[in-house]
């Protein structure tokens, strides 16, 4: 395995540059950082390009089954502590850094769920509130996040970071509002959108039915087109001096109601068309 001590290295330069996006985008590359988050790309068929290791915080993890279980499908190199916390997003890291080719999904990519819940979010503008809402997601199981006019990078680095691995095993998709409100209404899907002028208590809506819960931006909430569309508005109650919760953490409230009414039952494997 080639063994990289400098900075100036070619591909320690490359792997640099994708912090931003506009690289990102040119170079049809993301940053995946830490053994838990590379194992599970790895195995959600994820099409890693390199591999950089730096072993002495690695050694905890099982590290030599990922790497040969890599052999041959990515490149990979050893690396310095210089190195390796220069191209460290995290502290305390595993020790372990690796570039990917993103996966991009349509609307019409999707698998469903015999009775869907989806998770909707209209202009996300903070990466780490997409990753932590993903991180929901799996959680919850929902069948899929649908990004709408997206403001963010469903890969930016702390997108990825916050989603602890979860964008790669749960369906991302992003979209138009306008776009995702025909298709939910192609595939007879209730749209429920979280609003503070909402007049329905989120937990006396029934979410048994194939539903997508729409969430808004952190500064403006939904748009119109969003609170005038839905089949209901809901709302969470509000017993203290703010009027509104962190979107992430709405997210989790609701999804996990919907959960609830569900009896926390494990949906039935996903299809293709519904």
């Amino acid at each position: 395995m080639e063994r990289i001590t400098s900075l100036q290295n070619p591909r320690i330069k490359q792997l640099l540059k994708l912090s931003k996006a506009r690289e990102r985008e040119l170079q049809q590359l993301f940053v995946i950082e830490g053994f838990h988050e590379v194992s599970i790309a790895a195995k959600e068929g994820y099409d890693l390009q390199e591999l950089f290791l730096f072993p002495e915080a690695s050694s905890r993890h099982p590290v030599q089954q990922l790497v040969d279980s890599l052999q041959g499908t990515c490149r990979m190199a050893e690396v310095s502590r210089q190195v390796f916390e220069r191209i460290a997003y995290r502290d305390n890291s595993d020790g372990i850094v690796a570039t990917a080719v993103p996966r991009y999904r349509r609307l019409e990519d999707l698998r469903l769920s015999d009775n869907p819940f989806l998770i909707v979010l209209e202009a996300v503008e903070k990466p780490g509130n997409l990753g932590a809402i993903v991180r929901t997601a799996d959680a919850s199981q929902a069948d899929a996040v649908i990004v709408c006019d997206r403001q963010t990078d469903i890969y930016n680095p702390n997108a990825v970071r916050a989603s602890i691995g979860c964008l790669f095993s749960t369906q991302v998709v992003t979209a138009t509002s306008a776009e995702t409100l025909q298709w939910l209404r192609q595939k007879n899907i209730r749209v429920f959108g979280a609003s503070l002028q909402a007049a329905t208590w989120y937990h006396e809506t029934d979410m048994t039915v194939p539903c997508a819960i729409v969430m808004g931006t952190e500064s403006n909430g939904l748009t119109d087109f969003w609170t005038s569309q839905s089949d209901a508005n809901i709302k969470i109650p509000m017993r203290g001096v703010i009027d509104s919760l962190n979107v992430s953490v709405a997210t989790a409230v609701l999804a996990f109601e919907a959960m609830r009414q569900r009896g926390f039952a494990t949906p039935a494997p996903k299809s293709g068309a519904r």
